[in-house]
């Protein structure tokens, strides 16, 4: 997969997978009051970035779904929330990487559709020449030939961006399963959706409409500050923060101010979590 230069995105959606990270720290915590300053800068702007919650998405994907699961515990009531009848859970599911059995966890917790998750690693790292490869295929295909029987297979990922990962694990599964296998995620670019939809059903719970990077882009509030958003073949690990083209990209008027944010925060979240080790 090739790289392309980064233009700044006409919606982008910033997944809040901090927040719980924040709550669980004091309040007099300096990473909790930096990170709540990175999400009200992050919020500032809503004509162009869509911060999404995880509650939000799950309800959108439980409708998306036809609006089978069991009803949030205690239960709640309004306009559509009713459950509707549920559906059997999926005998397995495979999660793709810690963000996918995360997904998968939640995602039953609020249905019960998926009481057995497998993880699968496999992800995508950029390469000396700035284009992407995946990482983990042998051990994946591996895996992937000792699944069980499955009547039903669900495969659970967090974002379908590219599609390049969940395409690379349902052209790995064996015949027998492909045509038994569902796709879930919780956000998407919809044309991605759409190319990964001629392969196996797919659920999201929010499809961006657009062309990928120009129109819709997706990131993780976490990766701005933690290493690791942005793995690299034989190189260390990067937060979104420590790539300055793409801060651009995504924060055109106020970059400069948003990457001293991200950089204080990730000092601070590492000096607090090496202090309590």
């Amino acid at each position: 997969m090739v790289a392309v230069r980064t233009p700044t995105p006409r919606t982008l959606y910033v997944h809040d997978d901090l927040s719980d990270l924040l709550r669980a720290r004091s309040e007099t915590s300096v990473a909790r009051r930096l990170g709540d300053a990175l999400l009200a800068r992050l919020r500032a702007e809503p004509s162009r970035v869509v911060v999404l919650t995880v509650a939000q998405q799950i309800e959108a994907l439980v409708e998306n779904m036809g609006g089978a699961g069991r009803p949030p515990n205690p239960p709640r009531s309004g306009p559509g929330m009713n459950p509707g009848p549920p559906r059997p859970p999926f005998p397995l599911a495979l999660g793709i990487g810690g963000a996918g059995v995360r997904v998968a966890a939640q995602v039953h917790e609020r249905t019960g559709w998926f009481p057995v998750v497998r993880r699968v690693d496999i992800w995508r790292e950029e390469t000396d020449d700035g284009s992407y490869t995946l990482g983990g295929t042998d051990a994946m295909a591996a895996s992937l030939r000792e699944l069980p029987e499955a009547t039903a297979l669900a495969i659970v990922d967090d974002t379908i961006f590219s599609g390049f990962t969940v395409r690379a694990v349902l052209s790995a599964l064996p015949p027998r399963l492909r045509p038994r296998s569902r796709v879930f995620c919780l956000r998407g670019v919809a044309t991605s959706i759409e190319d990964v939809a001629t392969l196996a059903p797919v659920t999201a719970g929010v499809a961006a409409p657009g062309a990928l990077l120009t129109d819709v882009s997706f990131i993780n509030a976490s990766g701005l500050v933690r290493r690791g958003a942005i793995r690299r073949a034989g190189r260390p690990s990067l937060a979104f923060f420590e790539r300055p083209e793409w801060m651009v990209a995504w924060f055109p008027d106020d970059h400069a101010e948003v990457t001293a944010l991200c950089r204080d925060l990730c000092e601070a979240l590492e000096s607090e979590t090496s202090s309590t080790s």
